[in-house]
C-alpha cells in the first residue's frame, strides 16, 4: 500500500475533521495490534494530527517497520516489541489505552483456535490491569461477532442477541471477544477502571493484511490483481461492512464523546451489501466476473455461520459520529490505493 496516494491522504484528512479531535492534541496512547488493519490508519492519523505521543504495540518489529516504518525516527513515536498475553512494562504511562491486538480471519480462527482465544482475554486483562495502576481510559475494540447470527429481520442494537454456536472451535473469537467485554464491566465495576466499547463491524480498506483470509479481503487482493472474484457460498449472507477510514472515525468518536460502560456499534447503512453484491462490485470495477467455488474444510471451520448481521448505528450517531463513505466509492477506493 503506498501511503502517499492522493486518496488516502483524503482519508487520513477525513478522519482530522473528527468532531474535537483537536482535543487529542497533548495525550498519549498506547495501541496494541498496531500493525493492523485499523491499527495502521489510527496511527496515521494520530501521527498527522500533531503532538500526539503514540506506543504501537506488536510481535513483529519487522513487520512494524514494513507497516509503520515512517515514524521509527519520530521523537513522539515508539514500538514496543510486546505479546500481549503477557504483562505490558508498569512504567508506561499513557492517557489512551487501545487494545485491538488479534486474530482477526477465518484460517486464523480455524488453525489457532486457542491462540485467538488467549490473545483476546490475556490482551484485554493486561490493557486493564495497566488502566487500573495508571488512570487511563480503555478504548476497547469489540466485534459484531458477539450478537452471532440474527433471528429476525431487524439490525442489532447494542442490547441484541442473535443464536450463538459454542459446539464448534470458531466460537472461539466471538466467545472471546463477549467474555473481555464482560470483563471490561468487570473492572469498571469493582475497580472504577474507565473503558468505553466501540463494537466495529466487518471492516475492509487499503490497511488490509495480504495475508488475510476474510471474504472481502480476497475479494479485494483478486480484484487488485486483476483477476475474477472467487465467492466460497450462495453469497446470500447480509452484513454490515464498514471502510476502514469510517471505522477510525467511529472509534475516535466513541474514544471523545462516548460514555464509560457503554457499548457503540460502529457501523454505516451506507455499506451494508449482501456478500454477492460485495463480490459483483469488485469484479465489475476491473471488467472481470464473480466465479463460485466451494471451500475446503479447513477453510470452512473458521467460516461464520451467520447469515445476517445489520448493526443499528443509532447509538453512535447520537454522539456525532457521521459515516462518510459508500460502498462503490469505498471498494473503489480500496482497490486503487493498493493498486498504485
Amino acid at each position: 500500500m503506498k501511503k502517499g496516494h492522493n486518496l488516502y491522504k483524503e482519508d487520513i484528512g477525513n478522519i482530522l475533521f473528527t468532531k474535537g479531535i483537536s482535543e487529542l492534541r497533548g495525550k498519549s496512547f498506547l495501541v496494541t495490534g498496531a500493525t493492523g488493519m485499523v491499527g495502521v490508519m489510527l496511527i496515521d492519523a494520530l501521527m498527522a494530527l500533531g503532538d500526539v505521543r503514540v506506543i504501537a504495540v506488536g510481535r513483529s518489529k519487522d513487520k512494524a517497520k514494513e507497516r509503520l516504518g515512517e515514524y521509527f525516527d519520530n521523537t513522539n513515536f515508539k514500538f514496543l516489541e510486546h505479546d500481549v498475553c503477557m504483562p505490558l512494562p508498569k512504567d508506561i504511562v499513557v492517557d489512551y489505552i487501545i487494545p485491538m491486538a488479534s486474530n482477526t480471519h477465518p484460517l486464523a480462527y480455524s488453525k489457532y483456535p486457542v491462540e485467538t482465544m488467549m490473545v483476546n482475554l490475556k490482551g484485554a486483562e493486561h490493557a486493564l490491569n495497566l488502566a487500573e495502576s495508571t488512570g487511563a481510559t480503555i478504548i476497547y475494540t469489540s466485534t459484531n461477532e458477539v450478537y452471532g447470527n440474527a433471528i429476525s429481520d431487524e439490525a442489532f442494537s447494542e442490547d441484541s442477541n442473535g443464536k450463538l454456536n459454542l459446539g464448534n472451535a470458531r466460537a472461539c473469537y466471538n466467545e472471546s471477544k463477549r467474555s473481555a467485554e464482560a470483563l471490561c464491566q468487570s473492572y469498571i465495576s469493582e475497580r472504577e477502571v474507565k473503558v468505553k466499547i466501540a463494537r466495529l463491524c466487518r471492516i475492509f480498506g487499503p490497511t488490509m493484511l495480504m495475508t488475510d483470509t476474510k471474504a472481502s479481503s480476497q475479494f479485494i487482493q483478486k480484484a487488485v490483481a486483476g483477476e475474477d472474484i472467487v465467492l466460497k457460498s450462495n453469497g446470500m449472507q447480509f452484513f454490515s461492512y464498514t471502510y476502514v477510514a469510517d471505522a477510525v472515525i467511529g472509534l475516535l468518536t466513541v474514544l471523545l464523546k462516548g460514555e464509560v460502560g457503554v457499548a457503540y456499534n460502529v457501523s454505516s447503512e451506507k455499506t451494508n451489501v449482501h456478500l454477492r453484491d460485495f463480490a459483483r462490485l469488485c469484479a465489475e470495477y476491473n471488467g472481470k466476473s464473480v466465479v463460485y467455488d466451494i471451500p475446503d474444510i479447513t477453510e470452512q471451520a473458521g467460516y461464520s455461520i451467520a447469515t445476517q448481521a445489520i448493526l443499528s448505528n443509532e447509538r453512535i450517531r447520537q454522539i456525532g459520529f457521521i459515516p462518510l463513505y459508500d460502498m462503490e466509492d469505498a471498494v473503489k477506493r480500496t482497490i486503487e490505493i493498493l493498486r498504485n
